[in-house]
């Protein structure tokens, strides 16, 4: 399969989860500004209805491809289950697959042979479909860099909070998981992909204060953006999970001192009442990168 670093997959800061058989959600999904809606076939969706969420879902991406949306799909995690949902959802129009409860980097392995096979199937390149995998147990936990390395089509990886938290026995507190939220960060960089989630529950949407801070609190430990359950909850994660206007103009004229006191012969320069040298102009060039002309603005 073709190899895809992270960095060129799509930048989704917002996450909105639509269950695919609620035609009233589906309907104004794409108007609810999210930088990608995910379609769910997993917990939203009662055992009784997941055969009907699969006939469902083509004609549920078609009518939000139409409208310009990116579309992710949630799968289940049974393998009598995840095999017919991904048997229907390699499809034009996917741009990717969020797989949950993910527990070893031989189970990505596994279901990216199938995810091969159906891509040619379907006509689509190798690798168009690509992967957010989700981590949601203890176990799992202590794979997180082997999962996250076990695939070129894995641009996210998460670690869900409620799941996590039942698993290890607390509560989905911030300061109880911010610990294992700041590992997750350091597996998926350490894999060369992108750490997505919040430091607490996205359950709780009615208080909007609580979760900008938790918002806030998610991007401060490196995690770049997050699902949603509710539209209130997607402008606030846009917001928080961006830049300001201040902080990118500030990113560009520090790289371009850095560069200008290179030319010139230096490796460190003052710049703004401080100190910068390479390790800190390099995050400037990451955000930078990570918000160039394309991004979610």
């Amino acid at each position: 399969m073709t190899q895809h670093r992270a960095e060129e997959a799509p930048l989704w800061r917002s996450l909105l989860y639509v269950p695919v058989t609620s035609r009233r959600f589906l309907d104004k999904a794409h108007t609810r500004g999210a930088d990608a809606i995910q379609l769910d076939l997993e917990d939203a969706v009662a055992e009784s209805e997941k055969e009907a969420a699969r006939r469902l879902l083509p004609a549920a991406v078609d009518q939000l491809v139409g409208h310009g949306v990116d579309v992710v799909v949630r799968v289940n995690r049974p393998w009598r289950h995840v095999v017919r949902d991904l048997e229907v959802a390699v499809r034009p129009g996917v741009r990717g697959l969020a797989l949950p409860k993910l527990g070893s980097a031989e189970h990505v392995q596994m279901l990216d042979e199938v995810i091969t096979e159906l891509e040619a199937e379907a006509g689509l390149a190798a690798g168009t479909v690509r992967l957010i995998a989700m981590v949601e147990t203890t176990s799992g936990f202590f794979r997180l860099r082997e999962i996250a390395a076990a695939s070129p089509r894995i641009a996210y990886l998460t670690l869900g909070t409620e799941d996590f938290a039942t698993s290890a026995g607390i509560a989905p507190e911030p300061e109880l998981v911010v610990g294992p939220k700041q590992a997750t960060v350091f597996a998926a960089r350490a894999a060369g992909v992108r750490p997505i989630g919040l430091v607490g529950s996205i359950a709780n949407y009615r208080d909007q204060d609580a979760f900008r801070r938790v918002c806030r609190r998610s991007r401060q430990v490196g995690l770049v953006g997050a699902s949603a359950v509710h539209p209130l909850q997607v402008p606030i994660i846009n917001e928080e999970f961006s830049p300001s206007d201040e902080e990118l103009d500030r990113a560009r004229r520090m790289v371009a001192a850095y560069d200008a006191a290179l030319a010139g012969g230096d490796g460190a320069v003052e710049f703004e009442g401080g100190m910068i040298d390479e390790p800190v102009v390099e995050r400037s060039r990451q955000l930078l990168r990570l918000w160039s002309v394309g991004a979610p603005r």
